[in-house]
């Protein structure tokens, strides 16, 4: 089976160009996977903008978040054969998933979820794994006891739509979300939120609602804007995580008055070092999926493409580049 796939082009970083790659042949861990959908994040942008500054050697395949169907596995795989559905996130530093096959480490892979077709499922894996990273093991919001208040920064894109859920159903937490537009809010409410403030000037917002501190914090957007409102929000001995890296130097004087915890979440750190948990991302994966095929959790998907094409993958990025997106977004091979 010939394969396609769309790479930033080598000789122009700014533009996609379509590739034909040769077979794959799977490592010990590893599931040759026909890629049915590819979901957009930010991660792809931001991967691209770097390109574009610093130049590639040969074409690079962006995407890390599919669903598909298993073609082959390694001499190590166990839980996985010929003919599997599964879902996935993958890792940063191998090819993506803008192709039609791509290897993936079976340790941070999980089957799909039976009620979602391709696109609801490929619009999951990174931004569930990201939520749930955040929440239960930087956070541990889960440990908190009733009375305990979460802002989540963000509350509206593809993270903080499950991050939302996520805390409401299980931990005690209040969830509190930002939102800017009347449609955002309502998506942030539809999903859990108890409470949905404007982020500009949020401090003054919340003091609207009789808040001074929040004792958690999951900042989803811009860490160098929001971070004079963060260090003054969170409460003494508070959490906060962001997943969004700083560009300039973060304060760091109120944390220590307060003796307050920064955390960072990285998606791709587990298969980026192979830590020793390194399969909890499948663990993960496969939570998530018996939650969505109960009900107790919905996708996040809320526009779909159709076909791997250069023109496809051009528009989810410009899209996504305007920085609205409510939900994800996916292509459809």
């Amino acid at each position: 089976m010939s394969i396609k796939a769309i790479a930033v082009d080598p000789q122009n970083p700014a533009r996609f160009i379509e590739i034909a790659p040769e077979q794959p042949t799977p490592g010990q861990y590893d599931l040759l996977v026909e890629v049915k959908a590819v979901s957009v994040n930010p991660v792809d942008t931001k991967v691209h903008a770097n390109l574009q500054k610093n130049g590639l050697q040969q074409p690079r395949i962006l995407g890390w978040d599919a669903s598909g169907v298993v073609l082959a596995v390694g001499s190590s795989v166990t839980g996985f054969k010929p003919g599997d559905e599964v879902w996935y996130a993958g890792d940063i530093t191998r090819p993506g998933s803008n192709s039609t096959q791509q290897l993936i480490d079976s340790r941070i892979t999980a089957h799909k979820p039976r009620t979602l077709n391709w696109a609801e499922a490929a619009a999951m894996p990174l931004t569930a794994l990201t939520a749930w990273e955040a929440l239960f093991e930087h956070l541990k919001i889960q440990d908190a006891a009733a009375g305990k208040t979460l802002l989540i920064i963000g509350g509206a894109g593809g993270v903080g739509s499950l991050a939302i859920p996520l805390a409401a159903q299980r931990s005690k937490v209040k969830v509190i979300a930002t939102a800017s537009r009347p449609e955002s809010a309502a998506w942030c409410r539809e999903r859990g939120a108890e409470l949905v403030v404007d982020y500009r000037d949020l401090q003054a917002n919340l003091a609207k609602e009789g808040i001074k501190h929040v004792d958690y914090i999951l900042c989803l957007n811009d860490t160098d804007g929001h971070w004079p409102a963060i260090s003054e929000l969170i409460a003494p001995l508070g959490d906060i995580c962001t997943i969004v890296e700083n560009t300039q130097p973060l304060d760091q004087n109120a944390l220590k008055l307060k003796s307050a915890a920064l955390h960072w979440e990285f998606m791709f750190t587990r298969s980026m070092f192979t830590t020793p948990d390194i399969a909890e991302q499948g663990e993960i994966l496969k939570q998530m999926a018996q939650l969505l095929d109960a009900g107790q959790l919905k996708t996040t998907l809320s526009e779909t493409l159709h076909g791997l094409t250069v023109e496809t993958v051009a528009a989810a990025h410009a899209k996504l580049l305007e920085g609205h997106m409510q939900g994800k977004l996916v292509i459809v091979y």
